[in-house]
């Protein structure tokens, strides 16, 4: 009979040599571990990098994402891109509108509730224990300030989790947890994927904004009248601004997020290091631009295409 301590040592050696490093050189690598970060209506970036990794014939093996990135990467786990695409390519302002059902309570602007249903008609809930592949989602806790990951139970429970913008969208009550975005503590969560034996780590992270150069504008309120976003005209509009400075109650929370978002989301590249990182500073296009989503996606492409010719050194013409 085996010991004890044998079995200890012949687990261990067995650990070892599963996390032991591989000798298939990374360029001859197929296997993706695929990372999507935070960014609103910027993440559709993040379905266009998608076609182009396949295409390329990349075979994407686990997908983890926060906040707009985990709504794209629990589509894609689940099967459903397609689906995906032709809803949010045809989506316009009237769309978007029907879409947001304002509830205006003393901690939020949209309940939330309405566009997840929406997308329930092509993605059921169903656990991620149970999906094709390993999908994990990332908030936050209100209370703690500390991360939550979803890597099993409800699929939309996460994902509704994981976008709950703070003081925009109606925090999730759950498990006594009061649930807000998790863009505020991993907005690019690399080391909460599931990494298999010879996986390449690929990262998109849209939160690349130039939030400093904003400041360096006339006025904050004109670089966001710039962006045209619906959100803009919701709620920038109505509410007055401060000593002329384009300060508000939606810019101070939006503008708050952004450099929180983007300082962690450059923190978790400098720690983690992706084997191929797609950073896309979305300088055209807000954070609410779901109208413009297929133009969003086509950044995404070709951004793709790029990093993956520079990855392989080799002269394949960039996906268009």
């Amino acid at each position: 009979m085996v010991s004890t301590k044998e079995l200890i040592e012949q687990l261990q050696r067995l650990l070892h040599r599963e996390g032991s490093a591989d000798e298939t050189p990374k360029k001859e690598r197929k296997d993706v571990a695929l990372v999507l970060s935070s960014g609103g209506a910027r993440g559709m970036a993040h379905v266009g990098a998608i076609d182009v990794l396949l295409e390329r014939g990349y075979h994407i093996r686990s997908v983890a994402g926060t906040s707009y990135g985990s709504i794209v990467g629990a589509v894609y786990a689940s099967g459903h891109m397609d689906e995906f695409k032709e809803w949010m390519f045809s989506m316009d302002r009237r769309r978007m509108l029907q879409l947001t059902d304002f509830s205006f309570g003393p901690s939020y602007f949209v309940k939330g509730d309405r566009i997840i249903r929406e997308m329930q008609r092509f993605v059921p809930d169903q656990n991620i224990e149970d999906l094709p592949i390993p999908f994990t989602a990332v908030a936050t806790d209100w209370k703690t300030g500390r991360e939550v990951v979803f890597d099993h139970g409800s699929l939309w429970t996460a994902v509704r989790a994981s976008i709950s913008i703070p003081g925009y969208y109606k925090p999730l009550m759950h498990e006594k947890m009061i649930l807000i975005d998790g863009g505020l503590t991993n907005p690019f969560p690399l080391n909460r994927v599931k990494r298999f034996k010879n996986d390449l780590l690929v990262g998109v992270n849209v939160s690349g904004h130039d939030y400093a150069g904003i400041f360096k504008r006339k006025r904050l309120a004109d670089a966001m009248k710039r962006e045209n976003s619906i959100v803009y005209n919701l709620f920038y509009k109505m509410m007055p601004e401060q000593s002329g400075l384009g300060l508000n109650f939606y810019s101070m929370i939006n503008q708050a997020m952004s450099i929180s978002i983007n300082a962690n989301a450059h923190r978790s590249i400098e720690l983690y290091k992706p084997d191929i990182l797609v950073d896309i500073p979305m300088r055209r296009y807000g954070g609410s631009d779901y109208d413009k989503s297929e133009a969003i996606s086509k950044i995404g492409r070709a951004k793709m295409g790029r990093e993956l010719d520079k990855f392989l050194g080799v002269g394949h013409e960039v996906t268009k």
